[in-house]
């Protein structure tokens, strides 16, 4: 994993680090050529989340989300982000490239491996895709499976660190 998907790694949710260095180091393994996945945002601030919800609204550009601040699992630590690095260098959100010629697009090698952790895929919404969005709507504590949609979370209680607390 490169060093910037590596310091937003460590700012994700404390549950979810973890499992995310496996699926980037998975997705590379799988990639096994020129592309390697880089975390281009993870855990977002409230106010991060006001400024791009204003884009295209109150704000030059074109609508990137929406969701206000409270309304993103980014806010919580347990969504992110993702493009290709190709050789090194070139940031790519290709989704149909094939960068090691193995038959399946690279992008689709990463949305598989993603869901094989119960990750949802913003590319299979049904309005407003975002293809390069993945988040983690389910949290296990124990044998409990909790929802981890915006209105669960924003109720939660917060550690000392301003992260849901998911209790049994």
């Amino acid at each position: 994993m490169d060093k910037p998907s590596e310091s937003r790694v460590k700012k994700l949710h404390p549950l979810v680090r973890d499992e995310v260095a496996l699926i980037i180091e998975e997705c590379d393994r799988s990639l096994a050529g020129r592309a390697k996945v880089r975390i281009t945002q993870g855990l977002r601030t409230f106010k991060e989340q006001d400024e791009l919800y204003a884009q295209g609204r109150t704000k030059p550009g074109k609508k990137v989300t929406n969701a206000k601040a409270g309304q993103s699992i980014h806010n919580y630590g347990l969504a992110v982000d993702i493009c290709l690095i190709i050789d090194g260098k070139t940031v790519s959100w290709d989704t149909a490239k094939d960068w090691d010629n193995d038959g399946v697009a690279d992008w689709y090698e990463c949305v598989k491996i993603f869901a094989k952790y119960g990750w949802e895929w913003g590319g299979n919404w049904k309005t407003f895709k975002d293809l390069p969005h993945f988040e983690r709507r389910h949290i296990w504590k124990g044998d409990r499976k909790i929802n981890a949609s915006w209105r669960n979370l924003q109720n939660l209680p917060k550690d000392k660190d301003g992260y849901v607390v998911f209790t049994k």
